[in-house]
C-alpha cells in the first residue's frame, strides 16, 4: 500500500526533470569546453580588436 502511494505521488516530478536537465547540461560543458573556451576566447579578442578601431 505505502509503495503504491509513492509510486502516485507526483510532487518531486518537477525537481527530478530540472535535476536531469542540469546533469544534461553540465555534461555538454564537460564534453565540449575546449570549444566553448575558444570561442570565447574569440569572441572577446574580436570585441577588442574591433573597439580600437573605433
Amino acid at each position: 500500500m505505502i509503495l503504491h502511494e509513492l509510486w502516485q505521488d507526483e510532487e518531486g516530478d518537477g525537481t527530478v526533470e530540472i535535476i536531469l536537465i542540469l546533469v544534461v547540461l553540465i555534461g555538454l560543458v564537460l564534453i565540449f569546453k575546449k570549444q566553448l573556451t575558444d570561442l570565447v576566447n574569440n569572441i572577446f579578442k574580436t570585441i577588442t580588436t574591433e573597439s580600437k578601431k573605433v
